[in-house]
């Protein structure tokens, strides 16, 4: 897997600047969030563990952000203390890398390429570089890739106005052994002094992903943002066993013991209506998959045998009120960065390819913190905020698209 990527958002946005002054591009408000959120979280759901940012133009803006809205991101940031060029960024980016193959994606769009199978296509062709192609028709504000049957790239058009043609989506698999061997200079241009220069002595092979884009690098363009990427409704009559039921474990089906941790299934107390909310809910979702963090046993508070004895009084409990928990994932682990731990989405993102019937777009996360929230929306899940002494006082949050007093009252809904 692809495990690691570069995000280039130092630029200026200059043609932005009249809709957003005085903020990085990255930065530009969306449906909600700054835009780099939409990106960060595209990235997340599609497995990728660390970050690299690269950074530039009103860095610190993007530096607080990360800190208060990332906080458990595996992250590092690379300063540039002048303008590289998309070339100079990247290879600066790279010194900061632990990976021999890196994903490198812009701050100022979004390509929602399916990044396994441009890692297959990478390793299948023994590519240096490997650029997921955007197929679009009657434009003339990119420059056209050409490629060969087997996606070998042979030449970069430059821009024109052309019917139709595939343009450089701005994503790559890049082998950083094989890129540090050249010689650059300081700034230059990836696309220019790279790409186009090496194209015939270099195997780069391009591969064409007809998915969702967006480059907010222009008004018209960031305005159409704002409601291609506003969250869809959640719609509870349209819910059928097509769809999965994420649940949060403290807080949702046992009450909480707060600030510490249940010890042993004698302190495992289900909330009221739970097991019969549980099991009408069986009725109408497809699978329940239960998703929780249990700090306790990284700390050492406990062990994982009591943890398991936890479960199985919780999951026959259910079963015998005629509920059913198709699988069960929790993280032990007490490093809030990562990638298993909540909000980082490796546990559902487990779930998925455990069940590769599962379509997170048709999938609820139900959880009483904001933790659970950020993990929905870090994989495309809807959210439902249950009310307990750890889900805060907010009313509305963008991330939160229904909020219940109890798993009860949402089922039922049903």
């Amino acid at each position: 897997m692809i495990k690691e990527a570069i995000i280039l958002a130092g630029g200026l946005g200059t043609r932005l600047q009249e809709a957003v002054p005085d903020l990085p591009k990255a930065m530009a408000p969306v449906a909600g969030h700054p835009f780099l959120t939409h990106v960060i979280r595209y990235l997340l759901a599609q497995g990728i563990e660390r970050f690299i940012f690269s950074l530039g133009y009103k860095h610190e803006v993007i530096e607080e952000y990360l800190e208060t809205e990332f906080p458990y991101l595996n992250y590092v940031i690379v300063l540039e203390q002048q303008p590289l060029g998309t070339g100079g960024a990247i290879k600066f980016a790279l010194a900061s890398s632990i990976e021999r193959d890196v994903l490198i994606v812009n701050g100022d769009t979004l390509f929602s390429v399916d990044i396994d199978v441009l890692k297959e296509k990478h390793i299948q062709d023994q590519s240096e570089c490997t650029i997921a192609l955007k197929p679009m028709r009657h434009f003339d504000r990119y420059g056209v890739v050409e490629t060969n049957d087997d996606g070998r790239v042979l030449r970069f058009i430059e821009k024109k106005f052309v019917e139709k043609g595939n343009i450089n989506g701005g994503i790559y698999i890049l082998n950083k052994v094989n890129f540090l061997k050249r010689t650059f200079p300081k700034v230059f241009s990836f696309e220019k002094d790279y790409l186009a220069k090496y194209v015939d002595a270099i195997p780069f092979y391009g591969i064409v992903e007809d998915k969702y884009f967006i480059d907010i690098g222009i008004p018209a363009d960031f305005e159409r943002a704002q409601r291609e990427l506003k969250q869809s409704p959640l719609k509870l009559k349209e819910v059928d066993d097509t769809w999965t039921l994420f649940l949060d474990r403290d807080g949702v089906i046992n009450k909480n013991k707060d600030d510490s941790y249940i010890f042993h299934k004698g302190e495992f107390q289900f909330i009221d209506g739970v097991k019969e909310a549980l099991a009408k809910l069986h009725d109408v979702f497809g699978k329940i998959i239960i998703i929780t963090n249990q700090r306790g046993i990284g700390k050492g508070l406990m062990d994982e045998k009591a943890l398991g004895e936890i479960h199985q009084h919780m999951l026959d409990e259910i079963e015998q009120a005629g509920g059913w928990i198709d699988a069960l994932y929790y993280c032990v682990i007490n490093d809030d960065k990562h990638h298993d731990r909540k909000p980082n989405p490796g546990m559902i993102l487990e779930a998925g390819r455990m069940y590769p019937e599962i379509d997170f777009s048709k999938s609820i996360m139900v959880g009483d913190k904001m933790s659970d929230m950020q993990l929905g929306r870090n994989t495309g899940v809807y959210t439902i905020m249950i009310t307990s002494s750890q889900s805060g006082d907010l009313q509305s949050h963008p991330d939160v698209d229904m909020r219940f007093d109890s798993l009860k009252e949402f089922a039922e809904k049903f």
